[in-house]
């Protein structure tokens, strides 16, 4: 098995659009983009793809990836962005509306989607100044559990400190057990939670956590001060 991590290619976008519809899903049936754009995988997938490829660079946009690849073929991937690349929501909201609008969508359905989408923001995590954001984190089924999260997360966090990122953060939805024990495998740990009554009648689960790793001195160091280090 030959594999390898890249940055992602403008045709890697199909790819990452199912990377992101099963990131958002966690251990869950349903996620953030099944809530956004109801309807079949093979519809909300094609919108998805516009989302990668709008002219506003939100954290869901195809630069920000890595992918794993296993003999040519994407296997996992993940994202990363900070405030001066594509954090703020007021970009998400104009790669949406785009690619939405190129999709038919009127005003009527965008302001209805905003409001099937209101129990999630009460648990978004914050995103501090000067944080390397880790998003949008799936594997195949078929390739889980062969180490390409961990591999990935290593490669990520390193584009970060390349950028002059000390301080790391992911999101992790309360409940999914497995992505939390990878993501401390990699040094992160909880920080903090929000949970909110309205977010657990809609995905089922309280809330979202938020995890952090910070480095000093090239070392991996949480917030609190623990030491944090690679497997």
């Amino acid at each position: 098995m030959n594999s390898t991590i890249r940055s992602a290619e403008l045709g890697d976008v199909p790819f990452l659009a199912w990377v992101q519809q099963e990131a958002s899903r966690s251990h869950l049936p349903f996620g953030f983009w099944d809530i956004a754009i109801p309807g079949p995988d093979e519809y909300r997938l094609r919108i998805l793809d516009r989302i990668c490829r709008a002219q506003a660079r939100s954290f869901c946009h195809w630069t920000n990836f890595l992918i794993a690849e296993v003999d040519g073929k994407p296997v996992a991937g993940l994202s990363a962005y900070d405030e001066a690349t594509a954090a703020t929501g007021e970009r998400l909201n104009e790669a949406m509306t785009e690619a939405l609008t190129a999709e038919g969508w009127g005003a009527e359905r965008l302001v209805a989607m905003q409001q099937r989408l209101a129990p999630f923001l009460t648990c978004a995590p914050e995103q501090p100044d000067d944080t390397w954001i880790v998003e949008w984190v799936a594997t195949r089924p078929e390739y889980r559990g062969k180490g390409f999260v961990r591999a990935l997360l290593r490669a990520i966090l390193d584009v970060g400190r390349q950028r002059g990122h000390t301080r790391f953060q992911i999101g992790v939805l309360i409940g999914n057990t497995p992505a939390q024990r990878a993501y401390e495998g990699a040094g992160f740990v909880v920080v903090d939670e929000k949970r909110d009554p309205a977010f657990a009648a809609t995905f089922g689960e309280p809330g979202i956590r938020r995890m952090q790793l910070r480095d000093v001195h090239g070392r991996g160091e949480t917030d609190g001060g623990s030491p944090g280090a690679f497997p």
